[in-house]
């Protein structure tokens, strides 16, 4: 099916603003949980330290129960209903304490209190991360995002030009600013914390977003030859073509791979959304914000930005020969 021609570098404006309305919440969310949090973002036990915990009740016991009886024992920790081979399951996360053996204590006040109010139960699975692992992990987790942004800046540059490379890093912290910002309300709203997983799910979609963003400035790279070239316009009118119209052909003739792409993706995503387990849930979400962010910034972002570089260029190059 062929997609009808769309002049994106025309109405850019438009497509920043909607960068910047999603951006710019964000931005202020990421403020308010360093804040309130120390961190852009709400740190779960895989980098504060604690453990994660399954129960089975019997099918009568409520959410709000189990969490009421949480609360009076461990203050501060989350419980989350999930179905697990269609058994109800109660998944707790609770932080770390310095001291282990009352740590462990407080685990058997708890299972006595449980037992007591909501009845016999079933421990499916006990997992714990120590409180110095988590800053390590986070460490490295942040790490390799740097690595992997300088890998990038140099390739791009290599294989292209200098300002494809800043403007495919632009589009690239897009994507992370609107995955991050949301991740980050959500925490402050609905105490949603992040985990390792959540740094795996930004390092793919930063390849993602830069696969796709290369995509379309090698059809760039291969169209700039007609630069200046004639060319008429849908009213016959003749006209030599810029390099705005060089992006927007370009864009266009990778439009239908990229979205067709994407959404086989995004089908993908959202099955494993709805139908996957609770523990990956939140890591999938995380992938489907960033997908549909890389895909829209690949083609209505990276572009734009290009063409204001070089009009930018080309208007100071310009001064520069009138004013000699």
């Amino acid at each position: 099916m062929k997609l009808p021609h769309v002049d994106i570098v025309k109405y850019r404006n438009i497509w920043i603003g909607i960068s910047l309305a999603i951006t710019i919440p964000g931005i202020i969310g990421i403020a308010m949980c360093l804040y309130e949090f120390k961190s852009p973002l709400k740190p779960g036990i895989d980098f504060t330290g604690g453990s994660i915990l399954q129960y089975e009740f019997a099918p009568n016991v409520k959410l709000e129960d189990v969490r009421a009886v949480v609360e009076e024992t461990l203050h501060g920790s989350q419980v989350q209903e999930a179905e697990l081979s269609g058994r109800k399951v109660m998944v707790m996360r609770t932080k770390a304490l310095a001291d282990e053996k009352q740590d462990e204590a407080l685990k058997k006040k708890l299972g006595a209190k449980l037992r007591e109010k909501l009845g016999e139960f079933n421990l499916l699975s006990q997992d714990k991360v120590s409180g110095v692992v988590g800053p390590e992990l986070l460490q490295n987790g942040l790490l390799a995002l740097f690595l992997t942004f300088g890998a990038m800046v140099l390739y791009i540059k290599m294989r292209f030009q200098f300002d494809f490379a800043v403007c495919a890093i632009i589009a690239l912290l897009h994507d992370v600013f609107v995955l991050v910002g949301i991740f980050a309300i959500m925490g402050l709203l609905m105490g949603t914390e992040v985990d390792s997983l959540f740094i795996s799910a930004v390092l793919t979609v930063i390849g993602f977003s830069v696969h796709d963003t290369i995509v379309v400035f090698d059809r760039v790279r291969e169209n700039i030859k007609y630069l200046g070239s004639k060319a008429v316009d849908k009213d016959g009118r003749e006209y030599r073509k810029s390099f705005g119209d060089i992006a927007n052909d370009s864009v266009n003739q990778t439009l239908a791979r990229s979205l067709y792409t994407s959404l086989t993706v995004i089908i993908t995503l959202t099955a494993l959304y709805f139908l996957g387990g609770t523990t990956t849930r939140e890591f999938v979400l995380a992938m489907l914000i960033g997908i549909i962010s890389g895909t829209y910034s690949s083609i209505f972002n990276a572009s734009c930005v290009l063409v204001w570089w070089r009009e930018f260029q080309s208007k100071q190059k310009q001064a520069k020969q009138a004013s000699a």
